[in-house]
């Protein structure tokens, strides 16, 4: 028996492969646009930066550096390299076993936790081929005495992590007030 495609039946099927839309799908390109950002930026600055140089930018306030980093965020840990990444992919298998617990029918859940993998991935990569994390972006302020009271350097990677984090955060807040408010307005009829 033959079967016929006609316009209803090929409008109500849904795309299989690589055109299925699905949140593990958008979280993984996320992450993978997160990784190829966060590692074009860190080859740009080695093209132009050689290692512990320093670029101003504004004066007094931010600079292109390229610094390694063995420990973690703030140079704690800092000679851990091995360590470090291993519990970066002890961190990635928890994140993958555990997104069922999280919301990730929405795009925002999924573009926090494609942030949040993505960054992991970046910064791990760093660890495995460099030996550290190449950090490259600095804020500071120079004092009247002339030395620098800086915010540690990061590099998108860190961006990455630190904004998917937030956006995690907001989300719960924002589930968690909203079941609030819906028990109470509930509860007043």
């Amino acid at each position: 028996m033959e079967q016929r495609l006609t316009p209803a039946t090929t409008a109500s099927a849904k795309p299989t492969g690589f055109l299925a839309r699905t949140p593990n799908r958008r979280i993984a390109w996320i992450a993978l646009l997160v990784v190829v950002l966060d590692q074009v930026t860190k080859q740009i600055v080695h093209h132009f930066l050689h290692y512990g140089e320093e670029k101003v930018v504004v004066d007094g306030f931010f600079k292109f550096v390229d610094w390694g980093n063995t420990g973690a965020a703030w140079s704690l840990f800092r000679g851990n390299n091995g360590i470090l990444a291993g519990i970066a992919l002890v961190a990635l298998l928890i994140l993958f076993l555990t997104r069922h617990h999280f919301d990730s029918r929405t795009l925002l859940s999924q573009v926090a936790f494609g942030m949040i993998c993505g960054g992991i991935v970046g910064n791990l990569i760093d660890r495995l081929w460099a030996g550290y994390v190449i950090d490259f972006i600095y804020f500071y302020v120079e004092q009247r005495s002339g030395a620098e009271m800086g915010f540690p350097a990061f590099n998108l990677a860190d961006t990455a992590i630190c904004t998917g984090v937030g956006l995690i955060f907001l989300i719960t807040w924002r589930s968690e007030h909203r079941a609030r408010t819906e028990v109470s307005s509930t509860a007043v009829k």
